[in-house]
């Protein structure tokens, strides 16, 4: 219970942030319930969909508005 959120870019080295996030989401612990924000620059409606379909709890494009950011934050972090 270290980290609140996780912001998870998509397009890594080695592990994609798809791959990051089904192997979180197959942990056998309480960690693999961490809420999952994509920060990305693929920001098309298909983009956000698969997203959240991999199990991550949200999506925000690049560039990043501030705004939304905060205010998706918002939403997972007590």
């Amino acid at each position: 219970n270290y980290y609140d959120v996780i912001l998870m870019d998509i397009q890594m080295p080695k592990m994609n942030g798809y791959e990051a996030t089904k192997k979180i989401r197959n942990l056998k612990n309480a960690n693999s319930n961490i809420p999952i924000i994509a920060m990305t620059a693929n920001a098309f409606e298909e983009d956000k969909q698969k997203a959240l379909k991999i199990g991550m709890n949200g999506h925000i494009s690049k560039p990043i508005d501030i705004n939304k950011l905060f205010g998706t934050l918002n939403e997972f972090i007590n």
